[in-house]
């Protein structure tokens, strides 16, 4: 069963500012092992099978640090297709010596680490859905500690790309309020809730998946925005199934009084955070 693929809507790309173009490019492609597709003097693309952009990262002009108390990027993760993939992965980081940190969210297995400018990531396995477990329509997950010994016995191949299948995952932010960010992203885009946490953090999916967006208010209520050309999320593309549904999303966010504006044929929007999003179809998205 897959979760990223029509008629499920989902994260598909993510776009970073970064303070150091060259630096964090070494990063993504040494480090996590990405396959760069194209760049020029301040940006670049990257993906997983040389052809589908996973990650932009960009160095805007007077790019300034990542401000601690805003709201913003908390983490995006990547998701490998097999448990094995994570655990080549984990044996590459420790090599190159990133700190790293891990959980068992019962529905997944993750590791966490920073790029050099303290954007978050996350690379996960996800336990087959038939072993997750749902009290009526919230998921269970928790945060518990990752196995690290069990998890590293399976490694077969020494890391040098992410496989094929790797994909966006998920994506977490940091948001100032829950309550119209809830009303923005189920309402709006047609995300379900599918847990909460202690009135700080929801998660929120489509077609059962344990959350496609995760978010908190671990910054602080009414946290601000970071500044302009602060490093850190830029915009990520929200993924529909047809034009149809495109349409439906426009409409309803118009509906809830939120602006949606054309550029370069997409429509775009915000969250009440003012997180950019880029409302595209799957055809869109995988050509």
């Amino acid at each position: 069963m897959t979760f990223h693929q029509p008629p499920a809507s989902f994260v598909g790309q993510i776009e970073l500012v970064v303070s150091d173009i060259e630096r964090s490019l070494a990063f993504y492609e040494c480090i996590v092992g990405l396959k760069l597709i194209s760049r020029d003097e301040k940006s670049a693309k990257l993906s997983a099978d040389g052809s589908k952009i996973l990650l932009s990262i960009v160095q805007t002009e007077e790019v300034k640090e990542k401000e601690p108390r805003s709201t913003g990027l908390y983490h995006f993760a990547l998701l490998l297709p097999t448990r094995s993939d994570l655990a080549d992965l984990v044996k590459h980081l420790v090599k190159k010596g990133v700190k790293l940190g891990g959980s068992d969210h019962g529905v997944s297995e993750a590791v966490y680490f920073d790029d050099p400018d303290g954007n978050g990531i996350e690379v996960y396995r996800d336990r087959s859905h038939t072993e997750w477990g749902w009290n009526n329509s919230q998921v269970k997950m928790s945060v518990d500690p990752l196995n690290i010994e069990e998890l590293l016995s399976e490694g077969q191949r020494e890391w040098s790309k992410v496989p094929l299948k790797t994909i966006i995952g998920h994506l977490h932010l940091h948001v100032s309020e829950l309550d119209k960010t809830q009303e923005f992203y189920r309402e709006g885009l047609g995300l379900d809730v599918v847990s909460r946490f202690n009135g700080q953090a929801l998660f929120m999916s489509t077609a059962g998946y344990h959350h496609h967006i995760g978010l908190n208010t671990w910054k602080g209520v009414d946290a601000p925005p970071p500044s302009k050309n602060s490093v850190g999320l830029h915009w990520f593309s929200f993924v529909v199934n047809d034009e149809d549904e495109k349409m439906k999303v426009v409409e309803r966010l118009q509906k809830l009084n939120y602006a949606v504006y054309s550029k370069e044929g997409c429509f775009w929007t915000q969250d009440p955070s003012g997180h950019q999003i880029k409302i595209i179809t799957n055809k869109e998205f995988s050509s």
